[in-house]
């Protein structure tokens, strides 16, 4: 008998057919389906559920009661906060049937989604973009964005540490925890290596 690598509450239901990480952690009353991947040292937290097909990097934190849809994939290092929301589908009815109309969204890694927020299916996330509580995201987010609001609207960016980049007269941040510089240039934000 082969010892799995990852724990699970004894109220977890992990269908056949998934793959989970080691030292993943499941909660309370969550649900994975056949087809997940689930990267090295996540942490998915009570009553989730994670559909068929679903892609989760390494060290992904889900909050609790979240539910990540067929069509989502989400890379190394995302945080995806309580009760946020994603979608598959553009235009839902009931009495039809949708399935081959899946829309693609990717979360980049390091991105945070705080809670209550709604991805509306089809938008990727950049690269450590920062979305705020309650916020419905209708369109792509660049790269170390700060999005607020329905709809988002983007208010600032954001360093990899999760602080506010205040940009001088020559478009340079520097992160007040981790004492990294950013450019802004052309309506974009790089790290300085």
């Amino acid at each position: 008998m082969v010892e799995k690598s990852y724990s699970a509450h004894p109220t977890a239901i992990i269908d056949d057919g998934c793959e989970i990480g080691a030292g993943t952690k499941i909660w309370h009353f969550t649900h994975i389906m056949p087809g997940c991947k689930i990267g090295n040292n996540c942490n998915i937290g009570q009553n989730v559920v994670v559909l068929p097909g679903v892609v989760l990097g390494r060290n992904v934190k889900v909050q609790n009661n979240v539910s990540i849809y067929t069509g989502v994939i989400c890379e190394d290092d995302v945080f995806l906060g309580p009760s946020m929301v994603f979608t598959n589908v553009v235009n839902p009815r009931s009495a039809i049937i949708r399935k081959n109309e899946y829309k693609k969204t990717i979360v980049k890694k390091g991105a945070s989604i705080g809670a209550n927020a709604t991805i509306v299916c089809g938008h990727d996330i950049g690269r450590y973009a920062f979305i705020g509580a309650g916020a419905v995201v209708t369109k792509n987010v660049p790269d170390y964005a700060l999005v607020v609001g329905n709809p988002a609207r983007q208010t600032g960016w954001m360093s990899e540490y999760g602080h506010k980049l205040v940009f001088n007269k020559k478009g340079e941040a520097v992160c007040p925890e981790s004492g990294e510089k950013y450019w802004l240039k052309n309506n974009s934000v790089t790290k300085a290596e």
